[in-house]
């Protein structure tokens, strides 16, 4: 391939790109790509870090902080990166994913937080928070989507003493209903993690430089010798708005997966398409492998990228393992058909939405044995057969 194409960004979509063509890749971690996904499971203490490295690329990546991309001239078709090197590109693929959420606290001003308040975003994020824990240190969890989840649990594994706060009403509102989501808390207290949701975290306490304690607006104080931001992320444009690329929530792109520069397109978490920014790993590698067989097309018919039915899955190992899946609308609208099963004995949780004869959405917690028929199902948007509801809920799907 005699087109040169330069990644900038190591993450699970630049990485993915990277082993199925010959590229440049310039990603600004010291680590080789790694698997975001089990991060948690190296803060446990589960995994080592060369476990979750990802498949290398096919050409050598250029890594660390001077690989960091500083600028993009689009008429000389280069980028400039924090070491001063030009790197030219005849395609360029921004794939420079979403940073974490710093929410505005009283005591946290500006990038550089108070010794003990980590991010959980990075591999060395989850190094620092590793080597931080202790048996009985005091943590405080700002958060409680699936990250603050899974960041409170892997704290738990260690040893910490763990509080997790929610400023909504329930714990992963995102993907779980009411009734998931009672489970899952119950599942935390039974591990350790004292939960407080409909709170919100106004400030921070310091002492000599260091976090002492988390404040809430109704004035409670949890001590805390560390802090946990999980407020979520967002995509990181910098780059590309500095280029005067088309910008809303992320960098938008068209179903070639293009921004407004034809040269230059854009992959994973920083990527918008059709209004959506999907900030899942499914929709990260779908994406990539799409841009991969865009780039090689050539004058074939080129494919297109419509869009991913995303499907939320958490596997937390240990001793007290814990699974959910996610997917569609688990919210019913008046009409549509809702069956449910709960195992609370076994921490377990099933439930579909059906519209019609289709499958629109589910939550599963603690038994995942229908799942993989479940999305499939879902994914295809095909009639489900004739058959009794419950059978969805089956191990098999309902599919014998």
């Amino acid at each position: 391939m005699s087109t040169r194409i330069v990644v900038v960004g190591g993450g699970t979509a630049g990485a993915r790109l990277a082993q199925r063509l010959p590229v440049t890749l310039l990603g600004e971690e010291s680590h080789a790509p790694y698997n975001r996904l089990l991060l948690a499971d190296v803060l446990a203490g589960r995994y080592g870090p060369e476990v979750i490295a990802l498949p290398a690329a096919r050409e050598p990546a250029r890594l660390g902080a001077g690989a960091r991309a500083v600028r993009i001239d689009r008429a000389a078709r280069t980028v400039e990166c924090a070491d001063g090197s030009l790197v030219p590109y005849d395609r360029l693929v921004l794939a420079t994913g979403a940073a974490p959420v710093l929410p505005p606290l009283r005591g946290l001003r500006g990038a550089q937080l108070p010794s003990g308040v980590h991010p959980f975003r990075t591999l060395d994020d989850c190094l620092a928070l590793r080597e931080a824990v202790r048996p009985g240190v005091r943590a405080v969890v700002v958060g409680g989507g699936l990250l603050g989840v899974s960041a409170a649990r892997a704290l738990a594994a260690g040893g910490a003493e763990v509080m997790l706060t929610q400023q909504g009403e329930r714990l992963m509102e995102r993907q779980l209903d009411d009734e998931a989501s009672a489970l899952l808390r119950t599942h935390l207290a039974e591990i350790g993690v004292e939960v407080h949701t409909e709170c919100r975290v106004s400030g921070l306490r310091q002492q000599d430089g260091a976090v002492t304690a988390v404040e809430l607006a109704d004035g409670f104080v949890l001590d805390a010798q560390i802090v946990v931001l999980a407020c979520g992320v967002r995509p990181r444009v910098a780059l590309a708005r500095e280029a005067g690329l088309d910008i809303r929530t992320g960098v938008v792109v068209d179903d070639e997966l293009r921004t407004s520069d034809p040269y230059i397109h854009a992959i994973g978490d920083c990527a918008e398409h059709d209004g959506r920014v999907y900030g899942l790993a499914g929709p990260a590698l779908e994406q990539a492998d799409v841009l991969a067989e865009l780039l090689l097309a050539g004058a074939a018919p080129l494919p297109r990228y419509t869009g991913t039915r995303a499907l939320t899955r958490l596997t937390l190992g240990g001793a007290q393992p814990l699974d959910l899946a996610a997917f569609g609308e688990a919210t019913p609208l008046p009409g549509d058909d809702v069956v449910r099963l709960t195992d609370a004995t076994r921490g377990a949780y099933r439930k579909v939405v059906v519209r019609g004869d289709r499958l629109v959405g589910g939550v599963l917690l603690g038994d995942l044995g229908a799942v993989g028929t479940l999305a499939r199902a879902w994914e295809g948007d095909e009639a489900l057969p004739d058959a009794p509801l419950l059978h969805l809920l089956t191990h098999d799907g309902g599919s014998s």
